[in-house]
């Protein structure tokens, strides 16, 4: 029998919730029937599978050794030396400025260190995080940016950081501005588009249409021209909807794609201009809370940008 006390990270979650991280790759079936005959237990009683973890909660677990697992994820050795460039931080969260040509994310295709590698072993160096004290938590980013797409990212701490900003993005809470180097001299100095994208998938790679299509979601981006030079525009992009490479899809959808972009844009023009990732930066954060925000309501009404956006010397 093991004993597994629930902290403050692991508390507020559903106890087969908790349980999945816990075991690491327990199948559901068995973990249902573990729960069913009371070979795992809450406070010393029989439990539920969606009961709510309170802090200081007892588990008590009679099941097999090997179903446990000891392993936790290290930190990258890799990842000190690439420490995030951080816009804003709290107790709660980290603003993060990602460089273009970072994922956010590790993945199959690439084993170099990611942006949340680099914000853990950031954390680990200041003593705000130790992956061998986490039951179920590790410090999680709310939102994603493409690898070659930079500017702001968000990093919550703990676990009650996290669900307040997921449930503020889902709720359209937290408004995203980009700035982004267009092709062309725009007719309209400002507009508000809308449109329906399919994403395929296999390509990892979007269509845009003028008109509702089985399959579409609704697309809305706003513009605005901020400056114009040797043909091409600087844009402040806000983002109503946030779909899959909305903003570079949706302004090459119009014949003003973003410069450098390899999918979506030109490559004449950006073999001609040297560009191989996109001008499109993420630029601005805006904190706009309809109702309390609990342990992030200080954020409300705030703001927050990246004040140094390399291709703003293309307009200069």
């Amino acid at each position: 029998m093991r004993k597994a006390v629930i902290n403050k990270n692991d508390a507020g979650q559903r106890l087969d919730k908790f349980l999945f991280k816990y075991l690491k790759g327990v199948p559901a079936s068995l973990l249902y029937r573990y729960i069913r005959t009371k070979r795992i237990k809450v406070n010393g009683k029989r439990c539920d599978i969606s009961y709510k973890l309170i802090e200081g909660d007892v588990l008590e677990l009679y099941i097999n050794d090997e179903l446990f697992s000891n392993e936790h994820k290290a930190i990258r050795k890799d990842a000190e030396n690439t420490p995030p460039d951080i816009v804003y931080e709290d107790d709660n969260i980290l603003l993060v400025n990602k460089p273009s040509g970072v994922i956010v994310h590790e993945s199959d295709a690439d084993n170099n260190a990611t942006l949340i590698d680099s914000i853990c072993a950031y954390l680990y160096k200041k003593g705000e995080y130790d992956p061998e004290s986490e039951q179920s938590f590790a410090p999680a980013l709310c939102n994603r940016l493409d690898r070659n797409t930079s500017g702001i990212v968000i990093c919550a701490k703990n676990a009650e950081a996290l669900r307040i900003m997921n449930e503020k993005i889902k709720q359209r809470e937290i408004e995203k501005y980009y700035l982004c180097a267009a092709a062309g001299i725009f007719k309209k100095k400002s507009d508000t588009l809308k449109a329906y994208l399919i994403k395929d998938e296999k390509t990892n790679t979007v269509k845009v249409y003028d008109r509702p299509k089985s399959g579409a979601k609704t697309i809305i981006t706003k513009y605005r021209v901020l400056k114009e030079k040797d043909d091409m525009s600087l844009l402040e992009v806000h983002l109503i909807t946030g779909r899959t490479h909305q903003i570079r899809a949706h302004l090459s959808h119009i014949g003003h794609p973003v410069i450098g972009d390899g999918k979506y844009g030109i490559g004449e023009l950006n073999r001609r201009l040297g560009y191989n990732h996109q001008l499109l930066c993420s630029y601005k954060l805006a904190f706009g809370f309809s109702k309390n925000a609990d342990a992030l309501d200080y954020l409300n009404g705030r703001e927050f940008e990246v004040k140094d956006v390399p291709f703003l010397k293309l307009f200069k």
